[in-house]
């Protein structure tokens, strides 16, 4: 069955065509609206000084701060969905989160593909890989963000973020939009909608408390006066946008839907 979602995005794109959106260019991690990278205290579990793995002993960091490190990231699905991750919390392959042997955790990354210039920023809440060579894995939306879905792998770049910091969105320029870049109109989960900033502030705060991390306000100016909008995005796929809908409705966002960039 076509999902609602599906027959709205699609015929928004048919008779937008012609229209002027929002597009993406080069590096979808410039400058625009912007979250802050919320303060972490060490889990209970998950950070003892040192453990071993397959014969191995890693030692865990005391701190994360300046941290930086480059290597390859896979990513991890479907068989550790629902199970404990460990500092105890549930693993949610569609939620911003990922693994690593010796951050403390939990502690929020940057991690680049130095592949295509794509970056997001990920929530380490886990012990691993624990394949030779790999330095994170990362839940399924975050290696669908940074494309590596199908290849598994990809050489990345990863940099601690300190509380208070800022996770910056995807660059848009506004440029004629013709039916051969439909494809790329950048989707959005819109969560609601205020006349009141603080109101969405509110919002924008429970989202990230649940790890929406890609989670941002953006003003639209109306003849009704200034809204604040809160928007989980941008998406680049209508199946990536569906996910992301069913999970914000697991979460209790019973009314987010999907929107195209203006």
């Amino acid at each position: 069955m076509i999902s609602k979602e599906f027959v709205f995005i699609g015929c928004a794109a048919i008779m937008l065509s012609a229209c002027t959106f929002g597009v993406p260019i080069g590096e979808r991690s410039g400058t625009g609206p912007v979250t802050s990278i919320p303060k972490t205290v060490k889990s209970k579990s998950g950070n003892p000084s040192s453990y071993v793995v397959a014969g191995k002993r890693y030692y865990v960091l005391d701190s994360a701060n300046g941290f930086k490190q480059r290597g390859i990231a896979s990513w991890y699905g479907k068989k550790f969905h629902g199970r404990k991750t460990s500092n105890g919390e549930i693993y949610n392959m569609y939620a911003m989160t990922a693994a690593h042997k010796t951050l403390p955790i939990p502690v929020y990354v940057r991690v680049k593909n130095l592949v295509n210039g794509r970056s997001v920023v990920v929530k380490v809440n886990d012990r691993g890989p624990f394949i030779e060579g790999r330095i994170i894995d990362l839940s399924y939306s975050a290696a669908q963000k940074l494309n590596i879905i199908g290849s598994g792998t990809a050489q990345v770049e990863i940099n601690t973020m300190a509380p208070g910091s800022t996770q910056q969105a995807s660059v848009v320029r506004t440029i004629p939009l013709t039916d051969k870049v439909v494809e790329d109109i950048p989707l959005f989960i819109q969560v609601g909608s205020f006349g009141q900033e603080f109101n969405a502030i509110n919002l924008l705060q429970d989202l990230q408390d649940l790890d929406e991390s890609a989670a941002s306000i953006s003003e639209l100016e109306t003849n009704n006066g200034l809204f604040y909008r809160v928007r989980v995005g941008p998406l680049y796929d209508i199946d990536e946008a569906n996910a992301v809908i069913r999970r914000l409705k697991v979460k209790g966002f019973t009314t987010a839907r999907i929107v195209v960039q203006e």
